[in-house]
């Protein structure tokens, strides 16, 4: 019995060692890397609990305190949502504390690029508490979340569209031939492969001797845009690139395959799965690792953006002469010090707070029971409906970001 008690004690030091050890190896450079690996964590974990929580959270009377006990489905929604709150106020609570944060002698800097330990105990207590609160309140996070995952899909495309336009200018800033005939080459690309990917949605979603209508408006009114944008981006008033326009092409057409493939797995109209609701383990779990894979890159990206809520320029470090000389070893500390941060440390963490949001309707089908998606990730018809009208968002802001300098010459875009 002693020596079981001793082997226990050493087996918790030692986990409690390599955890710190772990902990305290995450450096200033590998910091987002480490919040987009517990971010990737809640979704696991979000993921797990949906298939397993459901009978415990059943007989947990501050739960379950209907009449009638809900479906299964209800519960496997609710574990979701719970732990997609615990997510969200802990990324929400990061990022108001680092309002104001301009350089790295703030000691805020600190806390944002170290404490991990504590981090991940407070993450850890915030998503074991979520399932304790009300019932009133995972409702109402439900409904706040369909406004927070559609402003995480807006960021998103103004992104794709500041990096479509920023590669344009950078290869057309070179200003050699070679260049010119790379934006040819690539956009001939993009066109060639976004016509295709029409044609392949054609064949797996109008299936012949079956009325396919909505299906086809999806394609048709897609194609539509992807030459919309060419006719107004060669416009002699615009004076665009093809470039952006072939990119954007392939996005719009990519998001109408995304719409359509969400779509039910018994609807007539979806020949891509041959009407199978049965899904494997190895399929699941590659929907979503897919999944974690576009959010973690999509909240990073928007979080790290120069170009988004990035934090005023801060004085630079030697504008004033000190009063007293310093050795070089404290002259560079000091300059390290003073160096303005290279991104937004609150705006970092709100889009991972977004993200929180839209990755939990990810995997409730955006609405207030997975039923109708089954066990799948992404699927039904309000996931088809949210990639289609974020397909039309980023063609209208598109085009708009073609036309605005014309309509208002004076103003800045």
């Amino acid at each position: 019995m002693w020596a079981a008690s001793c082997l226990a004690s050493c087996c918790a030091a030692c986990a409690c060692d390599a955890c710190r050890t772990v902990v305290s190896g995450i450096s200033r450079r590998s910091a987002r890397i480490a919040y987009c690996g517990l971010f990737a964590l809640s979704l696991v974990v979000s993921w797990i609990l949906r298939e397993v929580a459901a009978p415990l959270m059943e007989k947990l009377p501050w739960i379950n305190h209907f009449h009638k006990t809900p479906d299964r489905e209800w519960f496997e929604t609710d574990a979701v949502l719970r732990v997609s709150l615990g997510n969200f106020l802990f990324f929400t609570i990061l990022s108001v504390s680092m309002v104001g944060v301009k350089n790295q002698r703030d000691p805020r800097d600190a806390v944002h690029h170290g404490g991990w330990m504590m981090k991940i105990i407070c993450w850890f207590i915030l998503v074991i508490l979520m399932f304790f609160v009300p019932n009133e309140i995972i409702s109402f996070y439900e409904s706040a979340s369909k406004f927070g995952a559609g402003l995480f899909l807006l960021v998103q495309v103004v992104l794709l569209l500041d990096f479509v336009h920023g590669w344009n200018d950078k290869w057309v800033g070179y200003d050699e031939q070679f260049w010119y005939v790379a934006l040819l080459v690539v956009s001939l690309v993009c066109y060639l492969a976004t016509f295709g990917f029409s044609g392949l949605l054609f064949h797996w979603f109008t299936p012949s001797g079956q009325d396919c209508g909505l299906n086809t408006f999806f394609i048709v009114m897609t194609l539509t845009l992807v030459l919309l944008f060419a006719i107004v981006a060669l416009h002699p008033a615009v004076g665009g690139s093809i470039l952006p326009a072939s990119v954007i092409s392939l996005y719009c057409m990519y998001l109408c395959y995304s719409g359509l493939a969400s779509e039910p797995r018994d609807y007539e109209c979806n020949g891509l799965h041959k009407h199978s609701k049965a899904i494997s383990t190895g399929t699941l779990t590659l929907g979503l690792l897919t999944t974690v894979l576009s959010v973690v890159y999509s909240a990073v990206r928007a979080g790290s953006s120069t170009t988004l809520l990035s934090p005023p320029g801060s004085p630079r470090a030697g504008a004033g002469k000190p009063l007293l000389p310093m050795d070089k070893a404290d002259e560079h500390e000091e300059k390290e010090k003073n160096k303005p941060v290279s991104y937004s440390y609150a705006f970092f963490h709100i889009i991972f707070s977004l993200a929180s949001m839209y990755s939990a309707m990810l995997l409730t089908g955006w609405s207030t029971s997975v039923g109708e998606s089954g066990k799948l990730v992404d699927v039904g018809w309000p996931s088809v409906w949210v990639r289609i009208i974020t397909g039309w968002a980023t063609a209208g802001l598109y085009v708009w970001s073609l036309v605005a300098p014309i309509l208002f010459p004076e103003r800045e875009f």
